[in-house]
């Protein structure tokens, strides 16, 4: 009986408070204080508790910048080898995989009657060889080119000049910038050099620029010799029964703008099938013709899926951190079930009650992902920094984490909540 006389006064003052506080409801303001008290007064719990939360939005939002990031860095990588390009390549049932092209070929496609939609032509012709200059050596890439071959690749040079008109049969040759390094040393300057192909002297006009990496990026190391000066003294290589022309590995044409690449593949497939006497189907094509935006898109788009399967993975430390979020809740309403039943019995609503839970678990979820942002933005901002990827972080990628962190906490403070405002507060108190 003495324990509870000196009881009751304590108990008598905690209501007085406590009604002073729910006339007339609790405001908003008011609920957050308590919140962020009740949150404070255990820090350690509350900073484990959030952990889940932390990880998750921060794995989320660094594992969508990188994947951004890839996909940008993709489309670079292709579009630096020039854009709005169509790669025609011998393939097919008739061609065997054989050569099929020919320079014939290439002025009708050059041709603005044939195929308006196109701004440029690019012939070439392929092969490997082994180059030396002095005691140097190395085998790499041959590629016979026409002057349109810079324009068209987007190319630039980094010393001395490009192959020009009426070097066709000329043994001149421009390196690649790694080529360079390779057979004359690093910052040497080649130009008016000499090099052998084949047991053939060719002198160096120039050196390219570094590209650098690109999904087709072998100009770095590759030779570049006169396109006809390849097909006769290095490679060879005649068309059957196309009057035995010289062949070419390779077509590139350059579409007017990106609208027009449609409209150009169209056209280029109709004007071949017509000169190889194919069928207007295309069902017997001894040629394919590559679309860079197809390339770009597909590419992209396997990345795209790569970085959401990644980033769900991730939201799954998000849903476990929204389930420890909920297990503190109850433990939360069991030890505060004596401040639930003073509160209802000086008359909080139980609207009062859900508000006041919900706002916790929101508070606790909020901040943790406030926190896994800073962390996910520092994973990014390393990363960059590192050279080894790169990775942007988006506006859309951090509203997704940060309002998937919200709705983690709001779903699973709800069964919580809901328990502490329907506490009797009879038995509350007892």
């Amino acid at each position: 009986m003495a324990t509870l006389d000196n009881a009751l006064p304590a108990a008598r003052q905690q209501a007085a408070g406590l009604e002073d506080e729910v006339q007339g409801g609790i405001g908003l303001p008011e609920t957050l204080r308590i919140a962020a008290q009740t949150l404070l007064a255990n820090p350690l719990r509350t900073v484990l508790t959030a952990l889940g939360v932390i990880i998750g939005v921060a794995s989320v939002v660094a594992l969508l910048a990188v994947g951004r990031g890839t996909q940008q860095q993709i489309e670079e990588r292709i579009t630096a080898n020039g854009a709005n390009l169509l790669t025609v390549r011998a393939e097919g049932a008739a061609g065997g995989g054989d050569a099929t092209l020919t320079m014939d070929d290439a002025a009708a496609l050059a041709d603005p009657a044939n195929v308006p939609s196109a701004s440029l032509v690019s012939p070439e012709s392929m092969g490997i060889a082994s180059v030396t200059a002095g005691s140097e050596s190395l085998t790499t890439m041959i590629l016979g080119v026409t002057p349109a071959y810079l324009t068209i690749h987007n190319n630039k040079m980094a010393s001395g000049d490009f192959i020009v008109e009426g070097q066709e049969t000329s043994n001149v040759a421009v390196l690649g910038s790694r080529a360079a390094e390779r057979l004359f040393g690093e910052g040497a300057d080649p130009t008016g050099q000499n090099i052998r192909i084949r047991g053939q002297t060719y002198r160096v006009t120039g050196v390219l620029a570094s590209k650098g990496a690109s999904v087709f990026g072998f100009d770095d190391d590759a030779v570049l010799v006169p396109l006809e000066n390849a097909q006769r003294k290095l490679f060879g290589g005649r068309v059957a029964g196309r009057g035995g022309k010289a062949s070419v590995s390779s077509i590139v044409v350059q579409a007017r703008d990106k609208d027009s690449i449609a409209s150009a593949q169209a056209q280029i497939e109709a004007t071949l099938r017509e000169r190889h006497d194919l069928p207007a189907y295309g069902g017997a094509d001894d040629f394919g013709v590559d679309n860079q935006e197809d390339l770009i898109e597909t590419l992209t788009e396997t990345s795209r899926t790569m970085t959401l399967y990644l980033g769900a993975i991730a939201a799954i430390s998000l849903v476990v951190g929204g389930i420890g979020i909920m297990n503190i809740m109850l433990v939360s309403v069991r030890e505060r079930t004596r401040e639930i039943g003073l509160r209802k019995a000086v008359g909080a609503r139980e609207g009062d009650i859900l508000m006041q839970f919900l706002i916790e678990a929101l508070l606790l979820s909020t901040t943790g992902g406030l926190i896994g942002l800073a962390v996910g933005v520092l994973i990014a901002v390393v990363a960059n920094e590192s050279g080894q990827t790169r990775a942007l972080v988006s506006l859309d990628s951090v509203l997704l984490a940060v309002g998937f962190a919200m709705a983690v906490g709001l779903f699973f403070g709800i069964e919580p909540a809901r328990r502490a405002a329907k506490l009797d507060p009879i038995e509350a108190l007892r």
